[in-house]
């Protein structure tokens, strides 16, 4: 009989990810599959990242601003967020060759109280026109973390086929729960399972047993 031990569920379930990036896991709908489902995933285990050390400040004190148009100044983030608190460092990212705005910035507040209240009361809101990302800053907070550049990160879009869960954006989705004895599923993950168990069946297999189930 099958313990479905190929298939672990959380100790302690979460819509985010805390303290451990796992691309497989932020790969999954609900943090349960085992394997990668696409390429950038495989990209994200086999590669090597190391945070940029270079990088000062408290990373608890730290949020992050992304989907930035790049018309966007320094000058016009500082106005925005200077509302929630007091601003010790901000650093917007620019290309290291053109000098030109990547899209995304980093502001570093005087308490976690400040940053927390700026991501609640600012992600969402448009500047220039387009709707900005603001979140925690989690590059030196997770272990094993790795960026959208080597297939990591989160958020992103179905169809870049680089679609991540476990963040502000794309919370994991709760497991599929159901009573045992009833045939139910403890997870996606297990779903998947059962569905490439019955196509690997034989035909004659599958018809018996879904005579004994009355189908």
């Amino acid at each position: 009989m099958d313990s479905g031990d190929d298939c672990p569920q959380p100790k302690r379930w979460s819509k985010y990810v805390r303290d451990v990036y796992d691309p497989i896991q932020v790969g999954s709908i609900d943090g349960t599959d085992q394997v990668p489902h696409d390429r950038a995933l495989v990209r994200a285990i086999n590669s090597n990242y190391r945070p940029n050390r270079k990088v000062k400040g408290n990373p608890m004190h730290t949020i992050f601003v992304g989907r930035l148009a790049h018309s966007v100044t320094e000058e016009q983030l500082r106005s925005k967020f200077t509302p929630f608190g007091t601003i010790v460092h901000m650093r917007l990212v620019t290309d290291i060759v053109t000098g030109l705005p990547r899209g995304y910035a980093f502001v570093e507040y005087s308490s976690r109280e400040e940053a927390l209240r700026a991501i609640d009361r600012m992600h969402g809101v448009s500047i220039d026109g387009k709707e900005i990302l603001v979140d925690e800053e989690w590059e030196r907070r997770l272990d094993g973390w790795k960026p959208r550049r080597l297939g990591g990160g989160f958020g992103g879009r179905k169809k870049s086929q680089q679609l991540r869960f476990g963040c502000k954006v794309q919370p994991f989705r709760r497991p599929i729960l159901e009573a045992s004895g009833t045939g139910g599923v403890s997870s996606v993950c297990e779903w998947n399972r059962r569905v490439r168990h019955r196509k690997e069946e034989p035909r004659s297999t599958r018809i018996g047993s879904d005579r004994d189930r009355g189908e």
